[in-house]
């Protein structure tokens, strides 16, 4: 079979056109945090492997256990105020994770910070506030948005204005829900903070990570 060469002018074309596809895809605002191989922009001494999907696979050390060990977790290295965060995840039946965000002391996000809870709740018709895309301490779900274990999961976490929606796998799972209202009395809505995924000792895979400031 003989190969196609594309004169000089009709390749500079294909080429122009494939640069500006590639920057359209990034005017919507976001920033990648991971892609599938670069973790320039995530923190963690946890560990998470690079697998050959692209995807991010953590996986638990002997004696890893609980989720107290917070330097293991997934961190975005910058602060956010008002955000959206785009990412998908999937684990095991009995998986356990969360989304942790305006953490204003790394010391401790599940005190210093807001959860929203990953967890497998297949199939489980009533829903509290530790569920499955409920806000741990704070408010309950919505709806079971829950696929089965193995199955890859997409949620959209947005925060403005101390407004806070969730979306998991295309259902809202929270709505304008107003931390500021909603929180415990012990809990504190700092005016930015860091964002996080939690290592709970259990295998967990993430891909797609993306974050836009609003």
């Amino acid at each position: 079979m003989k190969t196609r060469l594309l004169p000089f002018s009709a390749l500079a074309l294909f080429i122009a056109a494939g640069v500006a596809s590639m920057r359209a895809a990034d005017d919507d605002g976001f920033t990648t945090i991971y892609d599938g191989k670069d973790l320039s922009k995530i923190e963690t001494e946890g560990n998470w492997k690079i697998q050959d999907d692209g995807s991010l696979y953590l996986e638990p050390r002997p004696g890893e256990k609980g989720w107290q060990r917070y330097g293991s977790y997934l961190w975005l290295k910058d602060d956010y105020e008002d955000f959206v965060f785009d990412f998908e995840y999937k684990h095991e039946a009995g998986g356990n994770s969360g989304l942790y965000f305006r953490i204003y002391d790394e010391s401790d996000p599940t005190a210093q910070g807001f959860e929203v809870q990953i967890l497998d709740c297949y199939g489980k018709e009533k829903l509290g506030q530790h569920d499955l895309g409920g806000v741990i301490k704070t408010a309950g779900p919505l709806v079971n948005a829950s696929k089965k274990p193995g199955e890859w999961n997409r949620m959209i976490v947005t925060l403005k204005d101390g407004l806070l929606t969730v979306e998991l796998n295309g259902k809202l799972v929270q709505k304008d829900l107003d931390l500021a209202k909603a929180k415990p009395s012990d809990k504190k809505l700092a005016p930015s903070g860091k964002i996080a995924i939690q290592d709970h000792g259990l295998p967990f895979w993430v891909r797609n990570l993306r974050v836009k400031r609003l």
